[in-house]
């Protein structure tokens, strides 16, 4: 039985404790604020309840299999999991207006066809198509392998070329895939819309992220009644039931070493604390940046270093008035121009008209009562600001160009809001150690969107986490602690989900 200290409770780090607790190890988990969940947090004021991180639940499968491998009690029976249908709502500048049922590849070819005229249907499913040749070469080493030493088969991008007459023509970006493949600046932007909410620009990010919209599409979207946040409430207490030790308000210094090995931890108050393992599971790029592991290798961390910062803004709405019936779950309200957004994001800007996601979840668990709503609005942004400008001076007047892109989903949203609550990059990085939101591992690219490894150079550290492999988005921190749990249980040799 080994001394195993994780560093953060967010939601890899505590999928990789409750493994290692049913292994048998003595795990503690050091947290820097007052609460588990990482990025998967909670506002609540005057009976209103909102996620702060996300509001919709994919590849739910990752979880179940958590709680199927460390307890008697399944995933369902801890919360209760609601398919969304329709998935999504998409406004787009023209005024077209598209809804999207939930896993249903025809269903979406026919709303399309309807929505966008006759062949745009059929142009995204044949693109769907392609995504899934995609999904099929690059899932095991991106999703249930560990990352290999040799990263040359993950940075090749494993999107199929298209057939132009007698030759093949690669798209290199996923905004070629837009122009060439799918032909319509509409269904361009619904492909963007899934690039733009993990933080990736879609005239940068390699053909591969096709995989994002076949995943949702595939395997479908899911609300956890109550809030996702009521997922990161079942996992701490799976962890607790397994005998995980949580220490809240311990933030770590250093990760202490000893003849080239990781020994403990040193933490800001108390301290040093022994282990026989570390796992970081904290935000690992702020961890490399404050020189708390400067063994980790710089060239370990391309993506960190080469891509553009993003973070999100995000605004809780609370609405007098009941959610009308006929309400969507969930709508994007495109931007007219998402070149202009990028621009401004690169620049260290906020977009003048962004992309703006509204959530309407019909929860009574969300509201003080039937005649009131919750609404949340979330826009990708830059993590920080160019100049002098900071989020807190930027914060409200960037807010109010949500709600105004927002009325198109909400039309009487304005004169509905009782109050609202802002928060930013800043935001985020109070409470989790950093302002970004990682994105999740992509192939291609050169291998320049592969996270750090889940091993490290030295012997005894682990990163899990949505800054390490397979990258950011809630599947991917629980497979991340899946993989962490197993290399740590079966060695080196350890090859993931067979």
């Amino acid at each position: 039985m080994a001394r195993i200290a994780v560093i953060g409770a967010g939601m890899g780090a505590m999928a990789a404790a409750a493994r290692l607790a049913v292994a048998g190890h003595r795990v503690t988990v050091y947290e820097r604020s007052a609460t588990h969940g990482g990025a998967v947090g909670r506002f609540e004021r005057d009976g209103f309840r909102f996620d702060t991180g996300p509001g919709l639940l994919h590849l739910p499968a990752v979880w179940r299999d958590l709680f199927v491998k460390t307890g008697k009690e399944p995933l369902e029976q801890c919360v209760e999991l609601v398919q969304v249908d329709p998935a999504s709502r998409h406004l787009f500048a023209d005024g077209t207006d598209a809804t999207l049922p939930n896993v249903s590849r025809a269903g979406i070819v026919s709303a399309l066809d309807t929505a966008l005229g006759a062949g745009a249907g059929e142009r995204w499913g044949e693109f769907l198509g392609r995504a899934r040749d995609a999904w099929d070469r690059s899932r095991r080493p991106l999703l249930e392998e560990p990352l290999p030493a040799d990263r040359a088969r993950v940075a090749q991008d494993p999107y199929p070329a298209l057939r132009q007459g007698l030759m093949r023509r690669t798209a290199r970006t996923l905004g070629e895939v837009g122009s060439r493949e799918l032909r319509d600046p509409r269904l361009a932007a619904l492909l963007d819309s899934h690039a733009l909410a993990y933080g990736l620009d879609p005239r940068s990010a390699p053909a591969s992220a096709a995989v994002l919209p076949y995943m949702e599409q595939t395997f479908g979207s899911w609300y956890v009644k109550g809030g996702i946040r009521a997922l990161a409430d079942a996992v701490y207490e799976r962890c607790v039931a397994r005998k995980v030790e949580f220490v809240f308000g311990a933030a770590v210094t250093e990760v202490l070493e000893k003849d080239g090995r990781a020994v403990g931890l040193g933490l800001e108050h108390d301290g040093p604390v022994e282990a026989d393992l570390v796992v970081a599971g904290a935000p690992v790029p702020a961890l490399f940046r404050d020189h708390v592991v400067p063994w980790v290798r710089q060239d370990e961390w391309p993506a960190w270093q080469s891509t553009v910062r993003t973070g999100r803004v995000t605004v809780l709405l609370a609405l007098r008035g009941a959610r009308p019936a006929e309400s969507v779950h969930r709508t994007v309200v495109h931007a007219a121009d998402s070149a202009a957004e990028w621009d401004a994001i690169a620049a260290g800007r906020p977009a003048r008209r962004p992309t703006v996601t509204v959530l309407r979840p019909d929860d009574p668990l969300l509201r003080p009562d039937d005649a009131h709503e919750t609404v949340t609005l979330t826009a990708t942004v830059p993590a920080e600001l160019e100049g002098e400008d900071s989020w807190a001076a930027a914060a409200d007047a960037f807010a109010d160009r949500m709600v105004e892109a927002a009325r198109a989903a909400v039309p009487d949203l304005r004169d509905r809001i009782l109050w609202r609550e802002v928060r930013t990059p800043a935001d985020t990085g109070r409470d989790t150690g950093v302002r970004e939101v990682p994105a999740p591992a992509l192939a291609g690219a050169r291998g320049a969107l592969l996270p750090a490894s889940n091993s490290s150079s030295t012997p005894g550290l682990y990163f899990a986490g949505g800054w390490s492999h397979p990258g950011g988005g809630l599947p991917h921190a629980g497979m991340s602690g899946a993989l962490v749990a197993g290399l740590i249980v079966e060695g080196a040799a350890f090859r993931g989900s067979q």
